[in-house]
């Protein structure tokens, strides 16, 4: 548990402004805990309360908060920035009603190019999934969940993506970013055997990334992209259970809902499951021995 304090920004300047004063109080993209907007396109950060406290905290410990508001929020899962400058989040689909989510995941951008970094993950809500991508904020935003393409991960060839509805992974090169035809650009570089995909991982770690399916959980090695991906690891699972990150050389984050068509509903915070030993394969063993709070 991670004790947090809450902004609020008014409209996307206010945003880029209160971002640069948290900066010089010590907030890095580890401190940024949540991200959302509520239905008027107004901004609310959650950062922790004790400012010493951001170095510590790793994508793990976020993916397990609960958030400190309750209502109508949109939240995002991740923003990063990608080459050129353009920028790529993924969230709450209802974010797109918002009017001003790319403006501020714009803002957010540039903040993370102001410290060196590429990219911020952020706590685990529930919500229909959305994914978005616009060279800047004064240029068209291209929703790509139109086109089905949801849970986007950027790798180091590209981007990767499923689509609802199907068991296929997606993969779009960076070059492509550049020419027209963003949602047409993709080809399937993964098929799952174990029904439709419901969840990717949302971050690449040592090559490995953990796909939620309708029947179980399945690794992949990305190191092959854009050409393909490879099965590593396969665990059969009708239980609701998946994956949305680990902590490098610890536990995965795994999370609980329940299993549609399209994906994973009514998501959970995510539990740190495991041990730096631990490989996916251990995965059902250790969840069998936790003492769940709804047993």
């Amino acid at each position: 548990m991670i004790p947090t304090r809450v902004f609020h920004y008014r409209d996307p300047a206010a945003v880029i402004l209160g971002l640069k004063e948290l900066r010089k109080q010590g907030l890095t993209p580890r401190g940024l805990l949540f991200v959302a907007l509520d239905p008027r396109g107004e901004t609310y950060l959650a950062v922790p309360e004790d400012w010493d406290a951001v170095s510590n905290v790793r994508v793990g410990d976020k993916l397990s908060l609960e958030p400190p508001w309750q209502g109508r929020y949109f939240h995002f899962d991740s923003i990063h920035r990608l080459p050129g400058d353009s920028v790529l989040w993924n969230g709450d689909r209802r974010l797109g009603d918002t009017g001003s989510a790319p403006e501020v995941a714009c803002a957010i951008s540039e903040w993370l190019k102001g410290g060196g970094a590429k990219n911020v993950f952020l706590g685990c809500t529930p919500h229909q999934p959305g994914s978005w991508w616009a060279q800047d904020h004064r240029s068209r935003t291209t929703d790509l969940h139109a086109s089905g393409l949801v849970d986007v991960v950027v790798t180091t060839a590209g981007l990767l993506a499923r689509k609802i509805n199907q068991p296929n992974l997606f993969h779009l090169e960076l070059a492509a970013l550049a020419k027209e035809g963003l949602r047409e650009n993709w080809h399937e570089v993964f098929r799952s055997e174990m029904g439709n995909i419901l969840l990717i991982e949302r971050r690449v770690l040592n090559y490995r990334l953990v796909v939620t399916c309708e029947k179980g959980l399945i690794e992949i090695d990305v190191s092959h992209l854009p050409d393909l991906v490879i099965e590593t690891a396969r665990v059969p699972m009708q239980s609701g259970f998946g994956v949305v990150g680990r902590i490098d050389g610890g536990a995965f984050a795994v999370t609980a809902g329940r299993v549609e068509p399209w994906g994973l509903s009514e998501v959970s915070p995510a539990m740190l499951v495991g041990s730096p030993s631990s490989s996916l394969l251990d995965l059902p063993r250790t969840l069998r021995a936790m003492p769940l709070e709804d047993e």
